[in-house]
């Protein structure tokens, strides 16, 4: 078993929980009222800044020459695509400003921030693995699953659901496999600490928006 079998394996209760939640019903159903969309927009959208900063702080630390040029495109991603992205959702949804980084977005960037900063390197890789490997999951899952056919938020989940994330989710884990393989137990531990760590904030990014979660 690979290290991100074994990983997955830990987080599945998490993942199950996930496509259970009323924000994911609701907005594979299209029914997701939209002051919760607009909320989960915003914050996302600054979420996708930090996260862009993370993944190309790891791309600096990375040792491989080639995983550092994959970290830093993936930040580049996620800052300029997936921002550009937000920006016409935006639009489309009446969202005027961002506005400050509400309790859950501000506890998980931080934690992927200092993580990236301050942990090794194979940790951080992992911390940000849910992030790629969740949205794609779920993005499969509400794609497979939807029946409406004017979902108003058909164009997120054909993003998340589309072969071009498929392809950067499959080099992260494959990153991650690779870094683990040449490491340590106890360092191949600590990454699956970051991956649950992680993984438990995305449920909690999808929960926080759909109870309108403010400080």
């Amino acid at each position: 078993m690979t290290w991100s079998e074994h990983a997955w394996a830990t987080i599945e209760p998490i993942y199950h929980a996930i496509i259970a939640m009323p924000f994911i019903a609701e907005l594979q159903e299209g029914t997701l009222p939209i002051e919760k969309f607009q909320f989960y927009m915003a914050q996302d959208s600054g979420y996708l800044e930090h996260f862009g900063r993370a993944l190309a702080l790891i791309g600096a630390r990375a040792q491989d020459t080639d995983d550092a040029l994959t970290f830093m495109r993936f930040g580049e991603g996620a800052i300029v695509v997936e921002n550009a992205l937000h920006e016409s959702y935006f639009r489309d949804f009446g969202v005027t400003e961002r506005g400050v980084l509400e309790p859950t977005c501000h506890h998980y960037v931080h934690f992927l921030k200092s993580t990236a900063a301050l942990d090794p390197v194979e940790v951080a890789m992992a911390a940000v693995l849910p992030c790629f490997w969740i949205y794609k999951e779920v993005g499969d899952h509400i794609y497979a699953h939807q029946r409406a056919s004017k979902n108003p938020y058909r164009r997120w989940i054909d993003t998340y659901a589309g072969e071009d994330f498929a392809t950067s989710v499959r080099q992260a884990i494959g990153i991650c496999d690779k870094v683990a393989a040449s490491t340590t137990d106890e360092m191949r531990a600590r990454m699956g600490e970051a991956f649950i760590t992680a993984s438990r904030l995305e449920y909690q990014f999808w929960d926080s928006a759909y109870r309108l979660v403010r400080w």
